[in-house]
């Protein structure tokens, strides 16, 4: 699906995978991500096959009769950080970096811890 928005020098046309792709940046971007999670197995057969998205593990769902945005946000974090603390970090970052490139209102962004790494030492 697609979002518009009208302008008097034309018409702006946004996917779905430009949105996912700036939830995934802004993701990416905060302390604690390890990784990106798929969103199903499909995502991980073209993970494999080597086709890397940066909307990797996230997945957007325009809600409400003000078609707000509705994004989830799959990740992995690194061992020993404090999980709640990462989880309101990308809640916060993914809801202004989405509306702030966009100019669409974001209802809400669930986060969904899919593992932790473990790193070793000698990392």
């Amino acid at each position: 699906m697609s979002r518009h928005i009208d302008t008097r020098h034309g018409r702006i046309t946004i996917t779905d995978r430009v949105l996912q792709d700036l939830a995934g940046i802004a993701t990416t971007e905060c302390y604690g991500v390890a990784g990106m999670a798929t969103r199903n197995i499909q995502d991980g057969l073209s993970a494999m096959l080597g086709h890397e998205s940066l909307g990797r593990g996230v997945s957007v769902a325009h809600v409400g009769p003000d078609e707000s945005l509705d994004i989830t946000v799959n990740i992995v974090v690194g061992y020993g950080v404090n999980i709640g603390q990462v989880a309101r970090n990308i809640r916060k970052k993914v809801r202004y970096v989405v509306s702030h490139c966009t100019e669409f209102p974001v209802s809400r962004v669930n986060v969904n811890v899919q593992g932790v790494k473990v790193t070793s030492l000698d990392e």
